[in-house]
């Protein structure tokens, strides 16, 4: 394996846990607006919260993917052909997500509940597939030696990739309450805190038996016990800081920790899979490893140095972005601009 392999699949999985970071907030916010909004002008204060860069977030993913076209081919065909239904279920999901905000925006009072309502079935949607794909993908599929994934409906949904898809979308939901309550004043603010406070205690019974189910189900702890405990580890402690940060109402450390959560749990992810990036069911021989999924050595040195050129701009944009947006939103809210 070469410094510039092993470069990209730790880049892969960064873009992915920027992804969860940033986009997890704005599936949170979504399934919010409707969950705990009490009337149309609260679920407008919820919505503009995000109205700036919910479509910047979404981003990350696209670039996830785009980076692993270009640097793992043989993973992104086998992942994209053998997960195609779900993929077109998320990418449904997104699209519903992203016209929602239109429709909602230019409706009377009867559209807007239908549009509120689809947003929130849409936002807890894709993150329950995400986590479907790829706790399936840890546990491992019929993958044969051409790379070629024969599976069946059980192998994508079973107890353990269900267990994942819930307990990613709870994660996102609480995320997402964490931003409403650093992001807001008044009722929805208080409403969202005291929602996060009960609900970290389900979370607490899903990583049980999400652990429970990871020892069980997947090799991660037989092929790297270390790594795979520090991150599950992680996972927990920031859970649990999350939640003491809701209780005193440091609503930034909160909203952090819940983010720092689900980017440990990215890292378990990939910190399990290496040096594979496809698990194979039916053979370990069949399974794709880093150095034979990968594009060749002059594809991945221009990829890395464009990177190196275009990252700090792209960085740099989103931390402006943020900090310009950096204030609370109150309510009433103003007129919904058009795409928030």
């Amino acid at each position: 394996m070469s410094a510039f392999q092993f470069l990209w699949f730790l880049l892969i999985g960064v873009l992915f846990a920027g992804f969860f970071f940033l986009d997890g907030f704005d599936y949170g916010v979504g399934m919010a607006a409707k969950t705990i909004a009490s009337n149309e002008a609260e679920q407008d204060q919820i919505i503009h919260s995000i109205g700036p860069v919910w479509d910047a977030n979404e981003v990350w993913l696209i670039t996830a993917g785009g980076a692993m076209f270009a640097s793992f081919p043989y993973w992104y065909a086998t992942l994209f052909s053998g997960y195609y239904l779900i993929l077109l279920a998320i990418l449904c999901g997104l699209i519903i997500r992203g016209v929602s905000f239109e429709f909602r925006a230019k409706g009377n009072a009867k559209t807007k509940r239908v549009w509120t309502t689809l947003l929130a079935i849409a936002s807890a949607w894709v993150p329950f597939f995400l986590g479907v794909m790829f706790i399936s993908m840890i546990e491992g599929m019929p993958i044969d030696a051409n790379g070629n994934m024969h599976a069946t409906f059980f192998d994508y949904f079973n107890w353990f990739s269900v267990v994942g898809g819930v307990a990613l979308t709870l994660l996102t939901y609480l995320h997402g309450l964490n931003y409403v309550a650093l992001k807001t004043v008044g009722q929805v603010r208080e409403v969202a805190r005291n929602v996060a406070e009960a609900l970290y205690y389900v979370l607490y019974v899903g990583l049980v038996v999400f652990a429970l189910l990871l020892i069980f189900k997947t090799d991660f702890f037989s092929v790297h016990p270390l790594g795979t405990a520090i991150t599950v580890v992680l996972i927990v402690v920031f859970a649990v800081l999350a939640h003491v940060a809701v209780f005193k109402g440091k609503e930034m450390l909160a909203f952090i920790a819940s983010g720092l959560t689900m980017v440990s749990l990215v890292a378990m992810i990939f910190v399990g899979m290496f040096p594979r990036v496809m698990i194979s069911s039916l053979s370990a021989k069949y399974s794709l490893l880093i150095q034979n999924a990968s594009s060749t050595s002059y594809t991945l040195t221009v990829m890395t140095i464009a990177t190196i050129c275009l990252l700090p701009f792209v960085l740099a944009y989103t931390a402006w972005a943020y900090w310009l947006f950096r204030k609370r939103i109150e309510m009433p809210t103003v007129k919904p601009l058009e795409g928030y």
